[in-house]
């Protein structure tokens, strides 16, 4: 009987005389999440030729009706010694138009906005437009891993959107269930850490909360990019919630600084955000996470969220590595400057 050995609720199990090139052990990784059966196969660090997908790929996870990723990746070690996944970097070379590009963004935000609108300019149901974005969310996740970024955060849900009319919320809270349990196993293939920012509303069902809690447990292990999903999120009642905890702690106020202050705030290891993504052209902010976009570069790309795509999101990574950040400061003197 081959090893086995459990994490959290799955079972990895290795198949002996599996090895590929080098002595890489593929493991099988099979178990049960919310009665869905879970199998993955993944090589430590090669993939046999014979399971490799058409383009030479990792083919990754085995359970049906997962799609596989969209961008092929690839590994490659930049000369700053962060290794990205999808050697992206050359196509921003060939894209560079003006100026030297900087780091990738550690921290890459999205404010999902424009779904209701893509259904009334097709004459569908507001829902429609909900559902059609579901396409959109796993070709950001592929796209974000695969070009370096570490972290994504998606605003799904705000504590607003409570007060949009009972059938529409009640439709979305079923559609995130059905979102998560058909994607955790192409998050766990993945190696994506996922988190729930908010999601602690009693309004929100049983049976979704449990999924959240699952898939949050399930993926804590994971050391690929963090996924953050700000669902019944709202960046004041985090601070008030931080401001809370200062006060209960007995923590003297001259004692508060920036930095213990953000200790107390919800998951207070996720970095700044670099730069947030807000879809449809809207210019808002919509209380999302108030405290960690404070210096973040922002763009508004117009198209609806339905419509945006993977190219669309690396367009909008080239225009940030062509920003000037400065974090309130001056640029470095040029030629021609006067002190």
């Amino acid at each position: 009987m081959p090893p086995v050995r459990r994490v959290g609720t799955l079972s990895l199990r290795h198949t002996p005389g599996r090895e590929g090139p080098g002595g890489a052990r593929p493991w099988a990784k099979r178990g049960r999440w919310g009665g869905v059966d879970v199998t993955e196969r993944r090589a430590t660090e090669h993939t046999p030729p014979d399971e490799a997908g058409p383009d030479g790929t990792d083919p990754g996870v085995g359970v049906p009706g997962v799609p596989a990723p969209r961008t092929r990746a690839t590994t490659e070690e930049p000369p700053n010694g962060r290794r990205h996944d999808g050697g992206l970097d050359g196509l921003h070379e060939r894209r560079r138009d003006t100026g030297p590009a900087r780091a990738m963004p550690r921290h890459v935000a999205c404010v999902m906005d424009g779904n209701g609108r893509w259904a009334q300019r097709r004459s569908l149901p507001r829902t429609a437009g909900h559902r059609a974005a579901e396409t959109t969310v796993i070709d950001i996740i592929e796209a974000a891993r695969a070009a370096g970024v570490e972290w994504l955060s998606l605003y799904a849900f705000s504590t607003e959107n409570w007060n949009r009319p009972d059938p529409e919320v009640e439709f979305l809270m079923g559609l995130v269930r059905r979102v998560v349990r058909k994607h955790a196993p192409l998050l766990l293939a993945r190696g994506i850490r996922c988190r729930f920012l908010g999601a602690g509303d009693p309004r929100i069902p049983r049976e979704l909360a449990r999924d959240i809690e699952d898939l949050t447990t399930l993926t804590a292990g994971n050391r690929g990019m963090t996924l953050t999903v700000a669902f019944d999120h709202g960046g004041r009642r985090d601070i008030v919630e931080a401001a809370r905890s200062l006060i209960l702690s007995g923590t003297p106020a001259d004692e508060v600084t920036e930095r213990l202050f953000a200790d107390h705030l919800p998951f207070p290891d996720t970095p700044d955000v670099d730069l947030v993504i807000r879809t449809s052209g809207e210019q808002r902010i919509s209380n999302f996470m108030l405290w960690q976009v404070a210096y973040a570069e922002w763009v508004f790309p117009e198209m609806l969220w339905p419509d945006f795509r993977a190219s669309d999101f690396l367009g909008c990574l080239h225009t940030y590595r062509h920003r000037d950040r400065r974090f309130g400061g001056v640029p470095p003197r040029t030629n021609g400057d006067r002190p």
